[in-house]
């Protein structure tokens, strides 16, 4: 079922035709940020954890070049790029934008198949007949200035007979790029490409593949599936055998369907303390057991993620002979899991999921009465023992519906976040450049106005409040861009 609860609509991509499109907006969080905060224009942007232990979300293409990626530790960030702008994030603004971009995306068919805030398919095929590559890049050109004039920002698209090859023609040119890939050109497209770019070719995956000789998309397509099978298993084997000769009949569905549902939860500090471990697994299973049963769902296969010291990840899994959405069963199992993992040299992320969904299971409502027959809620110490301190509540800026506050790692100090929206009663809406030994630090401008002025306050200013992202108006942006251009010449 999809989130809303009604059965999501889906069709079959059409191989004839180059119908399917891949939307991917460019360093989409690092953009909103450069939009809003003119003097971030061309300069090198980092968003996300800014704290010593966080992690980087996005990086716009100027700091790109020094090597900065997401998902890299920010500390190494910071040493490869010193001059970057480092930002919290500000989520309510890109949730804004993501919107505003879905909603074009809808104009052209109602197949829109949302994969995270900046990433989206389309199947054009629903709204539309008789699209030849002309047709295609002509709605899709369409849609690329209709974003640039509603937002302010670029989207590069990809446009190809599968989700495959509408994904891979995406990234090829980005930014602000759109390829067509007309269907008796895909193999020709893909065959020099490494086999990294394909789907479900992790690292592990990958080397195993370059190991064996096979580094291109067209020696894999060339490639024995019976070797294949040997070296990867028949469904992961025959799977890549045909997304490399360009098969893949995945439809476009209207509304994604739930695969998993998990919490996790970034920490300040590495833990060591398997007492304190043990306790953090239960809540997250406890919100992990909520969330199914809200969404009236089970699931078979109970997932403990865990991030060390050294930023490896393991992923723990057992999958069970019943689909459960009970708190106390979950619960267990990813006790159990933890009990097999080392924590010694300390743990920054815990996390709890279940996976294999489906509709609310019989086995469900036995676990639940045998949660009431015997409560493990209780406190760890036992009856009358006092309780543990609530949890704090989600932060708004939570990538993922119920994930950790923090997902990227907490910001460097509480108190002012560098990037957050201000308002000062006397210099009006600006954004914090940064905090610390009792003073904030604010740049007064907007995504309207030239660079701002700096002007520093101490933090408990009582003229400083936070404020809310400012309101995009396309048509005062373009004239401020076109005044901009003017001084420059």
């Amino acid at each position: 079922m999809s989130p809303s609860g009604a059965p999501p609509v889906r069709s079959r991509p059409d191989p004839t035709r180059p119908a399917v499109l891949h939307l991917d907006l460019d360093a989409f969080f690092a953009a909103v940020e450069q939009r809003d905060k003119p003097s971030l224009r061309g300069r090198p942007v980092v968003v996300g954890g800014t704290g010593g232990r966080g992690v980087v979300a996005t990086a716009s293409y100027e700091a790109r070049v020094f090597g900065v990626g997401s998902a890299m530790p920010t500390a190494q960030a910071r040493r490869a790029c010193p001059n970057a702008a480092y930002l919290a994030g500000r989520f309510s603004a890109y949730r804004a934008v993501s919107e505003q971009v879905m909603a074009l995306a809808r104009e052209l068919s109602p197949l829109v198949e949302p994969v995270s805030m900046d990433e989206a398919y389309v199947d054009l095929s629903a709204a539309r007949e008789g699209l030849d590559a002309a047709a295609v890049a002509e709605v899709a050109e369409g849609f690329r200035a209709a974003v640039r004039a509603r937002t302010g920002l670029t989207v590069s698209v990809g446009a190809g007979p599968s989700k495959l090859v509408a994904k891979i023609a995406s990234d090829l040119r980005k930014p602000d790029a759109l390829v067509v890939v007309p269907p008796g050109e895909q193999r020709e497209l893909l065959a020099p490409l490494s086999v990294r770019r394909l789907p479900g070719v992790g690292a592990v995956t990958g080397d195993r593949l370059v190991r064996s000789g096979l580094r291109t998309i067209g020696d894999l397509a060339a490639a024995d599936e019976g070797e294949l099978v040997r070296m990867l298993g028949r469904a992961h084997g025959t799977g890549l055998l045909a997304f490399a000769r360009g098969v893949d009949p995945r439809p476009v569905v209207s509304e994604r369907e739930a695969k998993s549902v998990s919490a996790e939860q970034t920490f300040a500090t590495d833990l060591t303390d398997r007492r304190d471990l043990a306790e953090r697994t239960r809540r997250a299973a406890e919100r992990v057991a909520s969330r199914l049963v809200a969404a009236g769902v089970s699931g078979r296969t109970v997932t403990l993620k865990v991030r060390r010291y050294d930023f490896s990840t393991l992923n723990r899994s057992r999958t069970l002979p019943h689909a459960t959405s009970s708190a106390r069963e979950i619960a267990a199992h990813a006790a159990e899991l933890l009990e097999g993992v080392d924590v010694a040299d300390g743990v920054r992320l815990l996390g709890v999921g279940v996976s294999g969904l489906s509709e609310f299971a019989q086995t469900d409502l036995l676990a639940d009465l045998a949660d009431l027959a015997d409560p493990v809620g209780e406190p760890a110490g036992g009856p009358g023992a006092e309780p543990p301190p609530p949890e704090p509540a989600p932060d708004e800026g939570a990538v993922v519906p119920g994930g950790s506050a923090h997902p990227y790692g907490r910001p460097a100090r509480p108190g002012w976040l560098p990037g957050q929206d201000v308002e000062h009663a006397e210099h009006g809406p600006g954004w914090v450049q940064g905090s610390g030994v009792g003073r904030v630090t604010v740049r007064f401008e907007g995504p309207h106005t030239p660079p701002g002025r700096i002007r520093t306050f101490r933090e408990d200013d009582p003229d400083l409040t936070p404020a809310d992202p400012p309101v995009f108006d396309p048509q005062r942006w373009a004239a401020q861009l076109s005044a901009d251009l003017g001084a420059r010449r």
